[in-house]
């Protein structure tokens, strides 16, 4: 009934409003109202605050006022915000809020065509409400506008979070501030530092300096700098939560401190990834004395009342092979290994608790003799997540979320922490907090790793903020691209960064044979591109593989119109299909000009020539299935044999087309003349 209800408020609103009226939110609000006529933007504009926000507010109307101005071109300063009656923007939020867990974000916003209202309890609340004006600017060829309507929204989740991996490659500061922009830009809350890993400890400790001086090769945050990052996360209403990953995945923290590890001998910064054996001995007195000392720092150092612990892919092997462990083991009862990580965690978790500190950690922590204050923070399935429910226990999902696996934007989007097919019950639905995006980082850098991130987080910042019925997967990828060019007035690097590693390739300006190409391809999904050949940290990842999106942009907008032709049979959109198949096959004889002489593109030669023929081949068909001609079985089944040659990987890529094009084989079956 809901999802019935949401597209009824669209087709009222589109039936209200000019074609360029669109509405380009994301997330896409809890309850929003059409109106007629539109609120014009002009030099006089003025607002109001009324209340006692946080002083955080006050700096994000300044930066709301910077952009509002950067967009009109019309000049707005810190005057335009005043303390008379007469403004045309009337802010009132009740109370200050605080960067936690549960705050209350919600707000209503009304548009007429000479006031707007906006309300909230906390100015967390109307900070998400000046994101969404941004974002519900529009213009015509006389001025710049907002629509006329009402909004009143909230978050379905308190969890919304994206986990950045500093470990595996070292991010830039700059880059964790920028990322941090653009999450208060879609209305996530939650920043996830992983700083901990076999390839890096990335942050400066005062008690144990050997293990950011030993631990990083010279990559890590000062505490200055972490502090840097706090405020800025803290100003735009997201919290910091730093991840020390043990037991497992330890190997940096042994480079300086042999002592914590299971086995004896001297230890690396590892530059492969995967799971290897360095673990912390659980079983030493001195093991705890020495996180004691650790976690009291970290506590003073990051003031999120959550600290993550890690604990997932812990292979053992070290407490196996070590015979005073298995004593241990054996005089205390503790029958596996899991038991003796339930042990650790428990010894971890009255440390973090005498630091104020509540734990987290991945589902390998999952032990019934953990008190129900702890969160499992779920990578390996909803239903470990929904069995920590079910035993009280509160969770956060990742699974499905994983952005590092180059799944479409649509995996990610339809996946639902609370699918309606859930048997919880509503106590147990409580439990579950939201989620997070998690972007590893075996494969990308600093100059890379925006567009790895955005624009897919936005929409799966919609999926944690907007009702579960809001799951129109084309009308998510139409105001995507919207978004995804908003995004970059948050300093994210996603596209410009993407034009510099084509320049880079191509090792001059005449890119556009290349983008023809990488814009219709994809990187291979899942873990498949560490099957190509074994990655190591001392890859550059700049590659043509490394430039490819996750969701190819021409040929997002080729289904697109595939899509609404199948439904509609609009011309246009079966124009727009032919002009694409025409640049993909047409693309193949200047690209080979651009790469032949091009030691960095000849790789992708192959992938090119297969593109050329799948558009050459899917262009036919197209034209058969508007003809309504189809074709016998033998000619079927040569077609498949032939697109399935042309599905092969070429260097880490794959083409997304091939589906369209097999299904559209399987439409024109049969050798009869459709009706």
């Amino acid at each position: 009934m809901k999802k019935i209800l949401f597209v009824l408020v669209l087709v009222v609103y589109f039936n209200l409003t000019t074609k360029s009226q669109v509405l380009n939110l994301m997330p896409w609000p809890s309850e929003i109202k059409m109106a007629q006529g539109q609120f014009n933007i002009n030099k006089n504009l003025r607002i109001i605050v009324d209340g006692q926000p946080d002083k955080r507010f006050q700096l994000n109307l300044i930066r709301f006022i910077q952009q509002l101005s950067k967009r009109t071109t019309i000049p707005l300063d810190r005057d335009t915000i005043i303390t008379n009656a007469e403004a045309s923007i009337i802010i009132k939020v009740n109370r200050s809020g605080v960067v936690k867990l549960g705050e209350n974000e919600s707000y209503s916003l009304k548009i007429g065509k000479d006031k707007i209202l906006l309300i909230s309890e906390t100015e967390l609340g109307a900070m998400h409400g000046l994101q969404t004006l941004l974002q519900l600017l529009d213009r015509n060829n006389s001025s710049f506008f907002f629509p006329c309507l009402e909004i009143n929204d909230k978050p379905r989740f308190a969890w919304r979070g994206l986990m950045i991996d500093a470990c595996r490659h070292f991010i830039p500061l700059e880059v964790i501030k920028h990322n941090i922009n653009a999450m208060a830009a879609v209305k996530m809350n939650v920043f996830h530092w992983h700083l901990s890993e076999d390839q890096g400890f990335r942050v400066e400790s005062k008690v144990f300096p050997k293990l950011h001086l030993m631990g990083s090769n010279g990559e890590y945050y000062t505490q200055e700098e972490i502090k840097e990052v706090i405020r800025y996360a803290n100003e735009r209403g997201i919290r910091v939560m730093p991840e020390f990953d043990i037991p497992g995945h330890a190997s940096a923290w042994m480079v300086g401190h042999p002592e914590l590890a299971s086995a004896g001998g001297t230890y690396k910064i590892e530059k492969f990834f995967g799971v290897f054996d360095p673990t912390i001995d659980p079983t030493k007195k001195e093991t705890y004395k020495f996180f004691e000392k650790f976690f009291k720092e970290m506590a003073q150092l990051f003031p999120d009342e959550y600290m993550h612990i890690g604990g997932d892919e812990n292979n053992g092997m070290q407490w196996d092979k070590n015979p005073k462990i298995q004593e241990f083991m054996k005089n205390n009862g503790i029958k596996s290994n899991h038991e003796l990580q339930a042990y650790f965690n428990g010894n971890l978790l009255k440390i973090l608790e005498k630091n104020g500190k509540r734990l987290i950690g991945w589902d390998e922590i999952f032990q019934s003799s953990l008190p129900k204050t702890i969160v499992i923070h779920s990578w390996r399935g909803r239903e470990s997540m929904e069995e920590a429910a079910r035993k009280g226990y509160r969770s956060v999902l990742s699974n499905g979320y994983y952005i590092d696996l180059f799944h479409n934007c649509s995996e990610h989007y339809l996946n639902d922490p609370l699918p309606a097919e859930s048997k919880l019950t509503t106590e147990e639905k409580n439990r579950i907090l939201g989620g997070e995006a998690t972007m590893w980082a075996e494969l990308v850098t600093g100059e890379s790793v925006d567009s790895r991130i955005w624009p897919r987080t936005a929409a799966i910042a919609e999926r944690f903020w907007s009702l579960a019925s809001v799951n129109d997967v084309d009308d998510m990828y139409r105001r995507l691209d919207a978004i995804n060019l908003l995004l970059e007035e948050s300093g994210i690097e996603h596209i410009k960064n993407r034009e510099m590693m084509m320049r880079r390739l191509c090792n001059g300006s005449n890119i556009e044979p290349l983008r023809a190409l990488i814009d219709a391809v994809e990187p291979l999904e899942g873990y498949n591109r560490h099957g190509s050949k074994r990655y190591t940290t001392e890859y550059p990842l700049s590659r043509v593989a490394d430039v490819a999106l996750s969701d190819a942009p021409d040929f997002v907008r080729f289904r697109l119109s595939h899509n609404d032709y199948l439904k509609t049979k609009n011309r246009e959109n079966y124009s727009k299909m032919m002009n694409l198949l025409d640049k993909w096959s047409s693309n193949q004889q200047a690209f080979y000009a651009l790469a032949s002489e091009n030691v960095a593109l000849k790789e992708a030669l192959p992938l090119s020539d297969n593109l050329a023929e799948l558009a050459s081949i899917t262009r036919k068909l197209m034209g058969q299935f508007n003809a309504g001609i189809k074709n016998s079985s033998a000619e079927t089944d040569a077609l498949r044999i032939q697109v399935e040659k042309l599905n092969k990987p070429v260097a880490e890529m794959e083409l997304p087309l091939f589906k369209v094009t097999l299904d559209l084989i399987g439409k024109l079956r049969n050798g009869e003349k459709e009706e």
